[in-house]
C-alpha cells in the first residue's frame, strides 16, 4: 500500500521537528514503589530526550537531514540537550536558549523486570511558543514537518503554513486538548497513543475509532502504536496490523519507545517505503531502541536497523 501523497523535491531538510526536548533523570528500581514505600534503586542515568528532539536525533542517525525548532533554558540541562542534537547533526539553526527559563526536565522510573516506566514531568512556560511568535520560516525548504502539540496556536499557525507550502504534516499525540479539532484537521499523518481515539470519539474498538477519525478529520494515514503487540495503521486502502519485533537481549527500557516508533515509520516515508514496509522499520526502530536505558541511546544506524528487520 504506498503512500496517498509525495514528497516535494529540491528541499534541503528532510523533517522539521518542532516540540518538547527534555533532559531525563532515569531511575530503575527492582519493582514499581508502593504508595509509602521506600525502595531502592539499582542504577540512575541522566539522559537527553523529549518527543520530537529524540525524533531528529533518531532520524539523522539514520542518514536523513533534520532541523529541531524549540526551546532549552540557559541551564546546565539545557547545554546538554543542545549538545546531544548538535552531537548527532541535527540543524539547531532556528533553535533557542531563553534567558532565565529552566529547561523541561523528566524523572522517569523504571521496572528492571520488563523495562516499562513512569514519567514525572515539568515544562516552564517561559519556554513555549505562541502564534506570533513561531518561525514559519523553519518549513520554507522542508519536505515534512512532524510536531507535538504541546504548544496548540504555534501548532495550528505552523500546519495552515506546512498546508500551504505542501509540505506533509506528522503529528505524535497522546492526549486530547482545546483545538484539537483545528489541528488534527490540517494532518497528513496522525501517529496516536492507543486509548486516545477512544478518548476523541467514545468507540472503544480500536479499528471502527480509527475509522471514525480518518471521517472526521480527514488525515490520510492514522494509526496507533500498541507496545509489545506492535502496530495498527489505517491507510487509502484499509488496515496495516503489524506485530512487535522481539527486542535483542529482552526489553530494558520503554522510555521514548513511541518516538521510535515514529523515526521508523518517517524513515520509511522519506525513503520510498510502502506503508507495510514503514511500519515493519517502525516497530523496528522501537524494538532496538528499547536495548538500553535512555530514549536515544540505542537509537539504530540505517545498517542496523536494515538487517533487524530483514
Amino acid at each position: 500500500m504506498n503512500f496517498p501523497f509525495s514528497l516535494q523535491i529540491g528541499r534541503a531538510c528532510d523533517v522539521v521537528g518542532f516540540g518538547t526536548n527534555a533532559v531525563d533523570f532515569l531511575i530503575e528500581v527492582p519493582h514499581y514503589p508502593e504508595f509509602n514505600s521506600k525502595v531502592e534503586l539499582t542504577d540512575y542515568t541522566q539522559a537527553a530526550g523529549g518527543e520530537v528532539a529524540t525524533t531528529m536525533a533518531g532520524l539523522c542517525r539514520l542518514g536523513l537531514k533534520t532541523r529541531y525548532v524549540g526551546r532549552f533554558g540557559d541551564d546546565p540541562a539545557g547545554q546538554i540537550g543542545w549538545d546531544s542534537l548538535a552531537a548527532e547533526g541535527v540543524d539547531l539553526s532556528l533553535a533557542e536558549r531563553v534567558s532565565g527559563a529552566r529547561t523541561q526536565i523528566a524523572f522517569i522510573v523504571i521496572d528492571v523486570r520488563n523495562g516499562e516506566r513512569t514519567v514525572i514531568w515539568q515544562r516552564d512556560a517561559k519556554l513555549a511558543y505562541t502564534h506570533s511568535n513561531v518561525p514559519v520560516a523553519a518549513l520554507n525548504d522542508t519536505k515534512v514537518l512532524h510536531l507535538t502539540p504541546h504548544d496548540v496556536d504555534a501548532c495550528i499557525r505552523l500546519a495552515r503554513e506546512a498546508r500551504d507550502k505542501r509540505v506533509i504534516v506528522s503529528i505524535d499525540i497522546d492526549r486530547a486538548f482545546d483545538g484539537i479539532e483545528d489541528l488534527l484537521s490540517l494532518v497528513d499523518v496522525l501517529i496516536a497513543s492507543s486509548d486516545l481515539p477512544a478518548t476523541l470519539t467514545g468507540i472503544s474498538d480500536h479499528k471502527n475509532s480509527l475509522r471514525k477519525m480518518h471521517e472526521q478529520y480527514g488525515c490520510p494515514i492514522v494509526g496507533i502504536t500498541l507496545g509489545d503487540a506492535g502496530s495498527l495503521v489505517l491507510g487509502p486502502d484499509g488496515f496495516i496490523e503489524t506485530p512487535a519485533f522481539e527486542v535483542p537481549g529482552g526489553c530494558k527500557d520503554t522510555t521514548g519507545a513511541g518516538d521510535s516508533f515514529r523515526v521508523g515509520f518517517l524513515y520509511g516515508l522519506m525513503t520510498g517505503a510502502s506503508i507495510e514496509e514503514s511500519c515493519r522499520m517502525a516497530n523496528g526502530v522501537a524494538a532496538l531502541k528499547c536495548r538500553a536505558i535512555g530514549a536515544r541511546t540505542s537509537l539504530p544506524t540505517a545498517n542496523e536497523l536494515r538487517e533487524f528487520i530483514h
